[in-house]
């Protein structure tokens, strides 16, 4: 009885390897001027990397870090303030500017990187408190976010207080 079952469901696993898979249908051919990208109804549309302005950085969540972490040092070597307009990076250079801006509300704000960070799956930088507020995202913790570089390179402040020791 146990053999002529194994038998059959092994006949039948051949028989269904060997069947043939449905065609996908093609859809009607259509030029290449006219041809668009699919819009999906009730999300932003996506920009295309090359339209993008040449100081994009890229587009993500964002977080704020702050109480907790007051007053301990940074990956850079400085003291974190949280009511300093700073973030953590990736990889973006200690001390340069990054315009973040909200894609909810369009509110932006300049922070300069001093940290290194976020260690959250997803997430593309981390926010003082000071910016968080600017941004008006503390009540949500975390929003969508674009990144772009600022007109100026390095941040306003002295070079001597923010760079690690030599």
């Amino acid at each position: 009885m146990r053999g002529s079952l194994v038998a059959c469901v092994v006949g039948l696993s051949v028989l269904a390897g060997c069947a043939q898979r449905a065609a996908k249908p093609q859809p009607p051919e259509t030029p290449a001027a006219t041809r668009q990208a699919p819009k999906s109804q009730g999300s932003p549309p996506v920009t295309r990397r090359e339209q993008m302005p040449r100081g994009y950085l890229g587009e993500g969540l964002a977080s704020f870090y702050g109480p907790g972490l007051h007053g301990r040092p940074t990956a850079s070597g400085e003291r974190f303030n949280q009511n300093a307009l700073t973030a953590a990076h990736r990889k973006e250079r200690f001390g340069s500017c990054v315009r973040v801006v909200n894609m909810e509300n369009g509110k932006q704000v300049e922070v300069r990187v001093n940290d290194r960070g976020p260690f959250v799956e997803g997430r593309i930088i981390d926010l003082s408190l000071a910016a968080a507020k600017k941004l008006d995202m503390v009540d949500k913790g975390v929003t969508r976010v674009r990144l772009y570089r600022c007109t100026t390179p390095v941040s306003e402040i002295p070079r001597a207080s923010w760079a690690a020791p030599v």
